[in-house]
C-alpha cells in the first residue's frame, strides 16, 4: 500500500484556498500512484476555528467544500480533516472528524474520540466525542483512523495521569488494526516535536503496526504549527518523515510491517535539526509565526521600536528573516534619559539588518506633556508616572506610523516582564503581535546569541547583550532596581507559572527565598489586568500567557 502525506499550512476560513492546496497535493499523491493521501486535522477550514463553527455560514461552506472533494475522489483515497454535524437532538451540535473520500462519494467516517480541554484546547465547547474509533479496510489493510488527542492517551507513556478513560489507540489494535493513521493539529512548544516522535514510536512499536501521522504546519493567531508529519515502522523506527516548519508532501510504501521512503524524507529516524537543536527549533516557529500572522492579517510590512536593548533586537531581527529587510523599519525613540550607547547599538542593528531606521526624539512630546499635567501634579515629585508617560508617548508614535503607513507594530516585551508587570499598558504594549512574549529573559539572551552564531557575525549587536537591561526612563536605570536578578526571576517564574507551584515550592525549586517568590507570585496576580489587554503573543512555552491560562483579574491572592 502506497500512502501520501499532505503536510499543509491552511489559514482558517479559506475554504477556497485550502481547497485549492488539497487538490495540489491531491494530484501530486495522483501522480505517484498512492493509495491514500492523508491531510491535516480540519484541513478543510482551518484549526482551531473557534467559535467561528458557530456560524450557519461557515458550516455550509464547510459542507461545500466537502461535497466537492468528494465528487472529485477517483482511485486515490482522500482523509479528509474537517468537522459534520451531530444528527443526534441531544449533545453537542458537531463532531471533530475526518471522512474518507473515495470514487465519488464518502466511503467511510472517523469521529475524534478524545477532545481536549486544557491549555489552549477548548474542543468540548462544540464537539461531541466519538463514542468508538473508526476502522476501515483499504488496499488490503486494516487501518485505524485517529484524530490528533485520539493518540496521546497511550498508559505505558503517560504513566503520571492519563486525561482519558480510553485509548483510540490500544481499541484499535485489540480489534486487529494492522495500521494506524493520525491526522492532527497539534501545536509546537519547545521539546514537543521530540516528544511527539517517542509518543507514536511507542505506540508502533507495542502494536508491532506502522503508524503514519501528519501534521498542520503554519501560524494561526497565536499557536504556530510545526509540522514534522512521520512515518514508523513496526519497530518504532521514522522511515520518513516531512520537514518542521514548513509545507512538504512525502510517499511511502507499507509491505506488512515495513515502511519504506518514496520521495521528500529522510529514511532513516535521525532527528531535523531543528528538532535536535532546541534554539533553532524555536527560532523557526517564531519566524513562522510572525510571517504567518502578518500575510494572514493582510500585512506585508512590520515596524519596530529599536531601543538599543536585547528584547528589541531579537524582535527586529525575527522580523527580518520573517518578513525580509525591505520589509522591516526600526524607529529609535530617544529621551533625554536614553544614552548615546542605546542610539548607536540601534544604529548598528539597523546596518546589520540592512533595515530602514528612523530617529525621532520624543523629548519636546514629553516636555509638552509634563507642562500640561503641571498643574495636576503640583507639589508632587516625579514617579513612575512620568516613566510610564515616555512609554505611552512612544508607543503613540509607533502605532501613529502603524495606522498612516500600514506596518504591522510588533511590541518588543518579553514573558519576564510580562509576568510580573514590569511594561506600561498603551505603552511599550501597544502593538498588533507580542512575537517574544513566551520567551523569559534569559531564553531571550540565548536565542540572541543562537542568531549570531548562525549568522557567524554579531547581527545583534556584542554591546547590547553585554549591558545591564534598562528601560532608561529615569537617571541611571536599570531592570535589576525593580526586579531580581532575570536569572533568578526566571527559575522563579518557571515554577509558579509553568508548573503552578506554591511560592514556597517555587523558592525551593529555584534556590531562592521564600519570600522573594511569595511577592513575584503577588506581582504575577497584579499584572492580570495588563496581560488580558497585551497584544496576542506566540505561545512557543508549555504555558503561555494568552488563551491557554485564564486568571481573573478580581481575586483574593493566596499565592
Amino acid at each position: 500500500m502506497r500512502l501520501a502525506l499532505g503536510q499543509m499550512n491552511a489559514t482558517i476560513g479559506d475554504f477556497a484556498g485550502n481547497g485549492a492546496k488539497i487538490e495540489s497535493l491531491w494530484k501530486q499523491a495522483e501522480a505517484a500512484r498512492a493509495d491514500l493521501l492523508l491531510v491535516p486535522e480540519m484541513a478543510l477550514c482551518g484549526y482551531p476555528p473557534r467559535d467561528l463553527l458557530d456560524r450557519p455560514s461557515f458550516q455550509a461552506e464547510a459542507a461545500r467544500l466537502l461535497g466537492e472533494l468528494a465528487r472529485r475522489a477517483g482511485k486515490t483515497a482522500l482523509l479528509a480533516g474537517t468537522f459534520l454535524a451531530n444528527p443526534s437532538k441531544t449533545g453537542k451540535p458537531l463532531f471533530n472528524a475526518a471522512v474518507l473520500l473515495r470514487n465519488g462519494r464518502a466511503a467511510a467516517v472517523a469521529r475524534k474520540c478524545l477532545l481536549p480541554a486544557y491549555d489552549v484546547f477548548d474542543e468540548v465547547r462544540h464537539f461531541e466525542p466519538a463514542k468508538a474509533p473508526t476502522l476501515v479496510r483499504l488496499g488490503g489493510r486494516r487501518i485505524g483512523l485517529t484524530i490528533c488527542e485520539d493518540l496521546w492517551n497511550d498508559k505505558d507513556f503517560f504513566r503520571q495521569r492519563r486525561l482519558y478513560r480510553d485509548d483510540p489507540g490500544e481499541t484499535l489494535l485489540s480489534r486487529g488494526a494492522d495500521l494506524i493513521v493520525n491526522v492532527s493539529a497539534s501545536p509546537f512548544s519547545e521539546g514537543k516535536p521530540r516528544l511527539r516522535r517517542r509518543m507514536l514510536s511507542r505506540l508502533a512499536r507495542d502494536g508491532g503496526v506502522p503508524v503514519v501521522y501528519v501534521n498542520l504546519v503554519g501560524g494561526n493567531d497565536e499557536l504556530v504549527f510545526d509540522g514534522g508529519s512521520m512515518a514508523l515502522d513496526g519497530r518504532g523506527r521514522v522511515r520518513a518523515r516531512a520537514a518542521l516548519f514548513e509545507e512538504d508532501f512525502v510517499v511511502v510504501d507499507l509491505d506488512g510491517p515495513r515502511v519504506t521512503a518514496v520521495a521528500g524524507s529522510e529514511p532513516a529516524d535521525l532527528p531535523d535539526d531543528a528538532e535536535n537543536e532546541p534554539l533553532e527549533s524555536l527560532r523557526r516557529a517564531l519566524v513562522l509565526g510572525i510571517r504567518d500572522y502578518a500575510r494572514k492579517c493582510g500585512f506585508q510590512t512590520a515596524v519596530v521600536g529599536l531601543s538599543g536593548g536585547v528584547d528589541s533586537a531579537l524582535v527586529g531581527a525575527l522580523a527580518v528573516d520573517a518578513l525580509g529587510a525591505d520589509n522591516v523599519t526600526g524607529l529609535a525613540l530617544p529621551s533625554r534619559y536614553s544614552s548615546e550607547g542605546s542610539i548607536s547599538d540601534a544604529r548598528a542593528l539597523a546596518v546589520a539588518l540592512g533595515i530602514r531606521l528612523e530617529i525621532v526624539p520624543i523629548e519636546p512630546l514629553f516636555a509638552a506633556a509634563k507642562a500640561t499635567l503641571a498643574p495636576l501634579f503640583a507639589g508632587r515629585p516625579d514617579d513612575v508616572t512620568e516613566e510610564n508617560l515616555q512609554a505611552r508617548i512612544r508607543g503613540m508614535l509607533l502605532m501613529a506610523f502603524s495606522n498612516k503607513l500600514g506596518p504591522l507594530l510588533l511590541t518588543t516585551g518579553n514573558k519576564s516582564e510580562l509576568a510580573v508587570g514590569y511594561c506600561t499598558l498603551y505603552g511599550d504594549m501597544a502593538g498588533g503581535l507580542a512575537p517574544i512574549s513566551d520567551l523569559p529573559k534569559m531564553r531571550v539572551y540565548a536565542l540572541a546569541r543562537h542568531l549570531n552564531r548562525r549568522a557567524g557575525r554579531p547581527v545583534i549587536p556584542v554591546s547590547t547583550l553585554e549591558k545591564a537591561p534598562s528601560a532608561e526612563l529615569r537617571p541611571g536605570q536599570t531592570d535589576q532596581d525593580s526586579l531580581p536578578p532575570y536569572e533568578l526571576l526566571d527559575r522563579v517564574l518557571e515554577g509558579l507559572v509553568e508548573r503552578n507551584q506554591t511560592p514556597a515550592a517555587a523558592a525551593r525549586a529555584a534556590g531562592a527565598p521564600e519570600a522573594l517568590a511569595a511577592g513575584i507570585a503577588r506581582q504575577i496576580d497584579r499584572a492580570e489586568y495588563k496581560r488580558q489587554q497585551a497584544a496576542p503573543g506566540l505561545k512557543v512555552s508549555t504555558k503561555a500567557f494568552g488563551s491557554g491560562r485564564r486568571i481573573p483579574i478580581a481575586q483574593v491572592s493566596r499565592a
